[in-house]
Order: structure tokens, then C-alpha cells, then sequence
């Protein structure tokens, strides 16, 4: 298991290098001058003398190749440059923005878990009846509306007409309600789905007929044995979901002023503020490489069979 695991690790590097070198080619061959934003930034607008100087003291004068290893080598120590829209090291602003994501993150994940497994297990043991019609008609409508549209009915709802919320911010517990929801329910409806059909693909095995023929209850069937089973292909799904969350919800943020990473990256493409997408695309990318190893952990304990054959490989 071990040796999977460096194995593993090893390949997220590789990965992570591969995108550092994307990231940072797709910013060089852009036509915007970032010595021109900061040049305009500082109010010196065209100067040619001002951005000849600015390109001289971040090395922007240099070819591709010493810029990347210098850049390359400051992201190594979390330095990823100064962001022009905020006038601040991009490691500070994302750090700055990051527990609010983190908040939003966690409190959707969660809400989406209470919403989807009830829901799914309902709708796959009641198969092809009223409860499972019900559930699978909000799920599709879940899966058919966009995000941006629940959240502007929430706001209309709840804030507008009721005022039982703020519109939008992110200094509140009030204010992390509407966004929390309308992640979890956009969420909810393809976990509602998946769980269903996993569930209802397990219900037809084999084993399932030995359970009922040892007199093992309903109950004890699915909780105990169709759900765990059930669990491995889910797995991969959440883990995805929840490092798509940590890297922030571009849409979601934009619409309820959210103050968190996603919003900020929204900010920097507008501003063309390419020191901060370079920071963000590089933290969304640490994100999903540490998130599939995790994943990958996960299969060993949940799956006995891969652990099984992980140690007889190393033999």
C-alpha cells in the first residue's frame, strides 16, 4: 500500500508540473502586458519608461524560459507574484478569501449528504413507485435548472419579498444560508440519481437473494450490506464535488457577493488580473491532485478486495 501510495504521489507531481508549465504558457502568450496593468495601476498609464522599468524589476524582459523557472520558483515557496486588482502578494488574497470557502464549502457538502442519501435510498428501495416517480422528478428538475437561476429565486424569496435574509455578503451566518442551499440542491439532484441507480444495480445481485434466504431483514439488507457496496462508486463522485468547492463556485459566489476564492477569480478575469488566475488555476489544481489521493486511500478501506490485492502486488 505504501509503495501505491509514492507511486501516487509521484504522478501528482508530474501532473502539477505539467500544469504549472500550461498555466503559466497560456498567461505568457497572452496579448495584455502585465507591466502595463501595474504601470496603470500606479496611475502612470503608458509611461514607456515607468513599464520598462517594472518589466526590468520582475524580470519580464526576460525569455520565456527564465521567466517560468523564476515564477516556477517562488510558487515552490507560495509566492505566486503581486496581484494588480488588489495591490497585494496573490498568496495573501487567497489566503485571505480562503476560509470563507472553506465555510461555504463544508456547510454545502454537508446540507448536500443530508438531502441526497435519504433521498436516494427512498427512491431506489421504493423503485418504480409513487415516492421514487416524486423523487426523481424534483432530482431532474434539480439537474435542469442552472445554479444562478435558484439562487436569484431564493433572493427574490427570501430576501426581497420576506426579508428573512441579507441579499448578499458573507459576514453572517444568515448570509452563508441562500448560497449553502443553492450549491447542496444543484448537487443533490445528480447524487440522488447516482445513489439510486447504484443502489437499485446492488438490489439485483446475486448476494441480496442469500440475505433474504438466511432470513436477514430489509433493513439490516440495505444499511448493512446494498449501501456499503454501494459506497465505492459514490466515493470518487464526492470527493470531485468537495474539491470543486474548496477551489469556490465562480457562479454561486458571484451571484450572493459571496467574499471567497471563486469570486476572486471571477474578479481577476475581468480585470485581467493574470498573477491571481495564475495563483487560483495552480490552488484549484493542488486541490484535485490531493483530493484523488485521498480518494485512492479511501477504496483500500472500503473495499477489501483492493487492499487484498494492494499487499499481494507488494508480495
Amino acid at each position: 500500500m505504501k509503495k501505491e501510495i509514492c507511486k501516487r504521489l509521484v504522478s501528482l507531481v508530474i501532473i502539477l508540473f505539467g500544469l504549472s508549465i500550461m498555466t503559466f504558457g497560456l498567461t505568457y502568450i497572452l496579448p495584455s502586458n502585465p507591466a502595463e496593468q501595474l504601470a496603470e495601476s500606479m496611475g502612470a498609464g503608458h509611461d514607456r519608461e515607468v513599464i520598462a522599468k517594472i518589466e526590468e524589476k520582475y524580470g519580464l524582459n526576460k525569455s520565456f524560459g527564465e521567466q517560468y523557472i523564476s515564477w516556477l520558483k517562488g510558487a515552490l515557496h507560495g509566492d505566486f507574484g503581486m496581484s494588480v486588482k488588489y495591490a497585494q502578494p496573490v498568496s495573501q488574497v487567497l489566503g485571505r478569501k480562503l476560509p470563507n470557502t472553506i465555510k461555504l464549502a463544508v456547510a454545502s457538502f454537508i446540507l448536500m449528504l443530508l438531502i441526497s442519501f435519504p433521498l436516494g435510498i427512498l427512491s431506489a428501495v421504493y423503485k418504480d413507485k409513487a415516492a421514487d416517480y416524486i423523487i426523481r422528478f424534483m432530482s431532474f428538475l434539480g439537474i435542469s435548472l442552472p445554479s444562478f437561476w435558484g439562487g436569484m429565486m431564493l433572493i427574490y424569496l427570501l430576501a426581497v419579498n420576506l426579508h428573512w435574509l441579507p441579499v448578499g455578503g458573507s459576514d453572517s451566518f444568515k448570509s452563508l444560508i441562500m448560497p449553502a442551499i443553492t450549491l447542496s440542491l444543484s448537487m443533490s439532484a445528480y447524487y440522488i440519481r447516482r445513489i439510486r441507480a447504484v443502489m437499485v444495480e446492488q438490489m439485483n445481485e446475486e448476494y441480496i437473494n442469500g440475505c433474504q434466504a438466511r432470513g436477514v431483514g430489509r433493513f439490516r439488507t440495505i444499511f448493512f450490506h446494498v449501501l456499503p457496496n454501494s459506497l465505492l462508486t459514490v466515493v470518487t463522485m464526492l470527493g470531485m464535488s468537495f474539491g470543486g468547492l474548496l477551489g469556490g463556485t465562480m457562479i454561486v459566489e458571484t451571484v450572493f457577493s459571496w467574499n471567497g476564492i471563486g469570486s476572486a477569480a471571477v474578479a481577476a478575469i475581468s480585470g485581467r488580473d493574470y498573477q491571481l488566475i495564475q495563483g487560483y488555476v495552480m490552488w484549484m489544481g493542488c486541490i484535485y491532485v490531493l483530493v484523488n489521493l485521498l480518494v485512492d486511500i479511501s477504496y483500500q478501506w472500503l473495499d477489501p478486495r483492493i487492499r487484498r490485492g494492494a499487499v499481494q502486488h507488494e508480495e
